[in-house]
């Protein structure tokens, strides 16, 4: 193969003329290049070479991963070489995956990841089996490439086996129903607090997004370590790095000073700084018999509980009983309870704007707990017993999964069927929102009475109801986001009165990777004292 037919075969001229502008840009570059650089058409026929027997290569290879017993894994037939479907995906992310899912729902589907060989799964049963399984010789969570820079090499997300297992124990106090009282008292009262500020800012209509990720930032902060974040500049910083590790995750995967990504881990580093010194008071607080104010006060009782027990039997203390360890923890708390609580926030105003049936129910059903006072305290109490309310939120959380997907790594051979077998080295991605869209009456309608006594479908379709995970990773502050988004929706549908402004975005779909609506626009008013 002579230069003009590897020219000729790989399209270079065009491509150099499309970037040049210039018709001869091709033959000026290899005049250039033959008179400067002995052996030139050599060099590039054998690289040349090298590189489409590589794009041949893997899309065979390809085929053979995708091979079954009886066929083939659904999917493209051919990839873009080197690339995959990242260009596509990057682009628009909600148009690629609503594509990869229409090639098998419910079942599994292919695709290539800039190289990476890519199974999606959209079967619920299938799901479970993908979330049942974690450890060196199965699967491990695959985050974003610079997860481990942004959320350091022990966070929980990259845990597994008897280490992971014994934190998530120790969790267990932390959401007990008396904590989540406590938490509910605070969710309540930086709600009100928002509310209030929303209204005196002189302009009720908003795009409401960066306001609710405020409301939620702040909600996370307070309830998770409030009492050990009490100095005014140490807090202003904390809350920046918490906004430079969320931006990081949006960034390219590079961790050079003064990169997104070197800022995200520098905020880790600070956050981490900052809630060492809170467990350590909180230690100390919880020794001295004082009451818990916090997610962390709850669980330094139970790390002083567990040290005592470890030196009546002579054992060690659990490896995530120092305080920098627990700061790491409690730091993984506020990270994931960010984007994932904001999504489903956002949903709740625009979703009740849309269904203004919907809307007069949950008012009805707040008069009737809180109609004597509506300005009282929201109690974990009667968030319990607000039952339409909880459909509701359950309903928002199946409609719209704020983690439509959770990526998985094959460390070895893994059956994902009787009929297939990824290969080591899969990305395997189960979507949690294909399997929140089966089995469930008519699942593309916004239903709240579904999840009610009459239909019963929260029990016949439980398994389906992945929202939170499945097996050893599933997520154990599910009962805290449920109970934030009843108390948002309780106290916001007595308080406020609002309505959204539709635009062309409106009925969109976005991905940050969490999933929003294009857009949030609403117009507020005082629902008792107008304003």
């Amino acid at each position: 193969m002579n230069f003009t037919q590897i020219d000729e075969t790989l399209g270079v001229s065009q491509l150099l003329n499309q970037i040049t502008g210039s018709p001869d840009g091709m033959s000026d570059l290899s005049a250039r290049i033959k008179e400067n650089i002995p052996g030139a058409s050599l060099m590039l026929a054998a690289g040349s070479t090298v590189l489409i027997g590589y794009a041949v290569w893997e899309q065979i290879k390809f085929r053979m991963y995708r091979a079954g017993k009886k066929e083939a894994v659904p999917g493209p037939e051919y990839v873009t070489p080197f690339l995959g479907g990242i260009v596509e995906m990057v682009k628009d992310p909600y148009g690629f995956w609503e594509k990869q899912r229409k090639y098998s729902f419910p079942g599994m589907s292919w695709h290539s990841i800039v190289g990476v060989f890519t199974i999606f799964v959209t079967d619920a049963a299938i799901s479970r089996h993908v979330f049942n399984h974690n450890g060196a010789d199965s699967l491990l969570m695959q985050l974003h490439p610079s997860a481990k820079n942004i959320l350091g090499e022990r966070n929980i997300a990259f845990l597994h086996g008897p280490d992971h297992k014994a934190l998530r124990k120790s969790f267990i106090a932390l959401f007990t129903r008396k904590a989540l009282g406590v938490y509910v008292r605070k969710q309540d009262q930086i709600i009100q607090d928002h509310i209030k500020s929303w209204m005196e800012d002189g302009n009720t209509t908003k795009e409401m997004r960066p306001f609710i990720r405020d409301l939620n930032a702040f909600t996370s902060q307070e309830v998770f370590a409030g009492p050990y974040l009490d100095d005014p500049v140490e807090r202003k910083k904390f809350s920046q790095s918490y906004s430079d590790m969320t931006e990081a995750f949006l960034a390219l995967p590079i961790c050079l000073p003064g990169t997104d990504v070197w800022k995200g881990r520098q905020g880790r580093l600070y956050i981490i700084k900052v809630l060492t010194k809170a467990a350590a008071r909180s230690k100390k607080n919880m020794r001295e018999g004082k009451a818990p104010e916090c997610l962390l006060d709850f669980w330094s009782q139970q790390v002083l509980a567990e040290i005592a027990e470890a030196e009546e039997q002579g054992l060690p203390p659990p490896f995530y009983a120092a305080d920098e360890k627990m700061a790491d923890s409690v730091m993984d708390f506020l990270f994931a309870s960010q984007d994932a609580s904001t999504s489903s926030l956002v949903w709740t105003v625009t979703l009740m704007a849309e269904h203004p049936e919907v809307l007069a129910k949950v008012r009805e059903e707040q008069m009737q707990f809180r109609g004597h006072d509506l300005d009282a305290p929201i109690t974990g109490e009667m968030i319990n017993e607000m039952k339409y309310t909880r459909q509701c939120v359950k309903e928002i959380l199946r409609y719209r999964p704020s983690a439509p997907m959770v990526p998985q790594m094959a460390q070895k051979p893994f059956k994902l069927t009787e009929d297939y077998t990824a290969p080591a080295g899969t990305m395997i991605v189960p979507s949690l929102w294909s399997a929140c869209m089966q089995g469930y009456e008519n699942p593309e309608k916004f239903d709240p009475d579904r999840f009610g006594p009459e239909r019963g479908e929260d029990v016949k379709y439980a398994s389906n109801f992945l929202v939170f995970g499945h097996g050893p990773h599933y997520c154990v502050g599910k009962e805290y986001a449920q109970n934030h988004l009843a108390v948002f929706l309780a106290r916001i549908s007595t308080s406020l009165d609002w309505k959204r402004t539709r635009t062309q975005e409106s009925d969109k779909t976005i991905y940050l990777p969490t999933l929003y609506p294009g857009d949030s626009i609403l117009s507020f008013s005082y629902r008792n004292k107008k304003t």
